[in-house]
């Protein structure tokens, strides 16, 4: 028997691959399957089946494309209804995978049609569940994106109360539990670092299965629950109603353009163009217009929370050898439309005498020196209202990234921004989006809130974990 947990840590998204006696199964894949394939080629092993805990909102599965090319069959639990081939579970039913044993759990709440996959080993022991977003480490799923007619997310979150202690709490304490994601997903709030544990462990941690009541499970999972980011309804439907194969969104991607070629398709086609490099690097030079959101981070979702139109053609600015890991991970959240990258990157635009931008940005400690001039500076904290709420400079006013679009209007294309998150990477997300749009004195604070507490202002009497006073 052979489990392996699939780690992808700029979507904190677990897939699985379980192979026994030359037969293998996939839970969760990505949208770029080619790893799976080579896994079992490497096992000599045929996929047999792919086994989707439900639809996913926070990334596009690989599902159809694989099944395209293993000939494995795809599985959804209960009340699921797909319109490209699959076989819908029915809660109990066992599939054979080798020596060892699948059942399908039907475990709704976090969406309806959402399912637990137990294995039992070759002695026909539980071994391990595969809970999707119906359980995680330290947390479980949000009960807010699947809601229909008159459900509320009260009452799916009493669903998944039900499904959690009717299907999984009884399991033996020694189970393991593979969630879909980990830290940093949007579909959940509290989940853990560590991307596995057993169920006894969970039973004692978490705070939701440690409830001592329904009523307070249902108002604790549903208590400070931020908007869910726009491309997950979206991605759900992909997901749900099949999308163009990933081949072919690389192909058409994968297109090397000289700067007056990019250029061209730029006016033509009213493309975002998307620098993908560091930040700071971006800041020294970049093609006017471009937005930010560099590969070192997680840039699949931020470009979800913040491009609304997944149709929207995207023209990519890299590093070189970077082409083809962003035009995989803007397809992994269903930005199937990358027309093509500058050839030579920013170098070569440079080179060729047309204009770039800048974006100033200055240390905390130089910062800290222009606080002390002038006491009145307007400040922005990007970062999530959790983050702000526990710790903040008292005169900085609270606009969180994943709203830029909405919270824009609020302030003054006239007046200097000086915007901070909390290391530096979603501050130039915010100072590239805000300089595309015509908001030209905007000052980045490099190495954000962490290098600030590391100044002076980090002291009690600039610093307040209360409400911002406005500027």
């Amino acid at each position: 028997m052979k489990i392996e947990q699939i780690y992808t840590g700029c979507l904190a998204e677990a897939a699985y691959y379980i192979e026994s006696d030359g037969e293998a199964a996939i839970i969760d894949p990505l949208r770029d399957v080619t790893p799976y394939l080579k896994k079992a080629v490497k096992d000599n092993a045929i996929i047999k089946y792919i086994f989707e805990t439900h639809f996913h909102a926070d990334f596009v599965s690989g599902h159809i494309d694989l099944a395209d090319k293993s000939g494995a069959i795809i599985v959804y639990g209960p009340t699921a209804n797909t319109s490209f081939e699959s076989h819908i579970a029915k809660d109990g039913e066992q599939f054979k995978v080798g020596r060892l044993t699948i059942t399908a759990l039907h475990t709704p709440g976090h969406t309806p049609e959402s399912t637990t996959y137990l294995l039992q080993d070759e002695n026909g022991r539980p071994h391990s569940i595969f809970t999707g977003d119906t359980l995680f480490i330290g947390d479980v799923g949000r009960p807010d994106l699947a809601q229909k007619g008159e459900l509320t997310m009260e009452d799916m979150a009493g669903t998944l109360y039900d499904s959690l202690h009717n299907k999984i709490l009884n399991l033996p304490d020694d189970v393991l539990v593979y969630p879909a994601h980990g830290a940093g997903s949007a579909c959940g709030k509290h989940m853990s670092k560590e991307t596995f544990d057993t169920l006894g462990s969970q039973k004692q941690l978490n705070y939701a299965l440690k409830a001592a009541t329904k009523d307070q499970f249902i108002k604790e999972v549903t208590a400070g629950l931020l908007q869910p980011p726009q491309y997950f309804a979206k991605n759900a439907a992909m997901n749900k109603n099949g999308y163009e194969s990933f081949d072919e969104v690389y192909d058409k991607g994968f297109k090397a353009l000289s700067t007056g070629e990019f250029e061209l398709l730029a006016n033509q086609t009213g493309a975002v163009i998307l620098d993908a490099r560091d930040s700071q690097i971006f800041a020294k030079g970049f093609i006017p217009s471009s937005i930010n959101i560099g590969l070192n981070g997680q840039f699949a979702p931020w470009v979800g929370a913040l491009i609304p139109d997944l149709t929207q053609p995207i023209l990519l600015v890299v590093e070189e050898g970077d082409e083809e890991e962003a035009i995989t991970r803007l397809a992994r959240v269903g930005y199937d439309n990358t027309i093509g990258y500058l050839k030579g990157g920013i170098e070569d635009w440079k080179a060729s005498g047309k204009d770039l931008d800048e974006v100033v940005s200055v240390s905390a400690e130089e910062f800290e020196g222009r606080i002390n001039e002038d006491p009145l500076l307007s400040v922005l904290d990007v970062r999530k209202p959790g983050e702000y709420d526990a710790e903040h400079l008292e005169l900085s006013l609270a606009r969180p990234l994943d709203y830029i679009n909405d919270w824009m209007e609020e302030i003054d294309p006239e007046r200097t921004y000086y915007i901070h998150c909390g290391g530096g990477y979603r501050s130039m997300i915010a100072a590239s989006i805000l300089k595309a749009r015509g908001f030209e004195k905007v000052v980045d604070i490099a190495g954000g809130y962490a290098a600030i507490k590391n100044t002076k202002l980090g002291r009690t009497d600039y610093a307040c974990p209360s409400k911002a006073m406005k500027v």
